[in-house]
């Protein structure tokens, strides 16, 4: 059984956005607008999607 993953986009720009924000970003690997990373479906990962959501696109 694979583990389950989620796709997680970066659509808009961090200018202008809280710092904390900002950290939440770089801890799910996102750098520059349209990076796309596969990251593990946990709960953490969920909470990080989640405090940004307004800022990434989950394309799982």
């Amino acid at each position: 059984m694979a583990d389950k993953t989620v796709k997680v986009r970066l659509v808009k720009g961090l200018r202008g956005c809280q710092a904390r924000h900002r950290l939440s970003v770089k801890a799910l690997g996102l750098n520059k607008v349209n990076d796309v990373r596969e990251l593990k479906d946990s709960p953490s990962v969920r909470g990080l999607i989640n405090q940004v959501h307004y800022l990434v696109r989950v394309e799982s």
